[in-house]
This record gives structure tokens, C-alpha cells and sequence, in this order.
């Protein structure tokens, strides 16, 4: 009974022995990870069509006040649309 126990004991520390340690492989998982959004935009400029400025002003300051009012804004709303594209991603 001896022979049998020693090549059943045999078999199994041959059936659990390794040959050396298993291959390491390194995985990339992306996971998306929430951040806050902080566009740094400017303070907003003072525009030159104020009540006051139109009421003081001739016919042709007014569409000057006017013109330099709507160019300042269309660039404000540009930079106010890029920061929220950057933000959304």
C-alpha cells in the first residue's frame, strides 16, 4: 500500500507543480472620469451703447455706438461659445 500511497502523493505534487509564473499582461481600461468645467473667460467689457451714450449722441454717433455695440457682443458671444464647446467635449 505504500508504493501506491507515494506514486499517488507523487502524481500530485506533479499535477499542482507550475512551470514558472504566469505571463503578466497589462490591460488600458479608459474610463471617463467626471472633472468640473471652469472655462477661464474675461470679465465682460463695457459696451458703448449704454442709455446714456445713445440719448446724448447725433443720428450718426448713435449707429457708431450702435455698430461698436454689436461688434463687442458678437465677440463676447463667440468667447462665451467656445468656453461651453470646450466644456461639453
Amino acid at each position: 500500500m505504500k508504493p501506491v500511497f507515494a506514486i499517488a502523493l507523487a502524481l500530485l505534487v506533479v499535477a499542482c507543480a507550475s512551470k514558472g509564473e504566469p505571463p503578466v499582461r497589462t490591460v488600458e481600461v479608459r474610463v471617463p472620469v467626471p472633472t468640473p468645467c471652469n472655462p477661464q473667460i474675461g470679465p465682460a467689457p463695457s459696451y458703448p451703447d449704454t442709455n446714456a451714450a445713445l440719448l446724448a449722441a447725433s443720428p450718426e454717433d448713435m449707429l457708431r455706438l450702435f455698430y461698436g455695440g454689436r461688434t463687442l457682443r458678437d465677440a463676447r458671444i463667440a468667447e462665451l461659445e467656445a468656453g461651453i464647446r470646450g466644456c461639453a467635449g
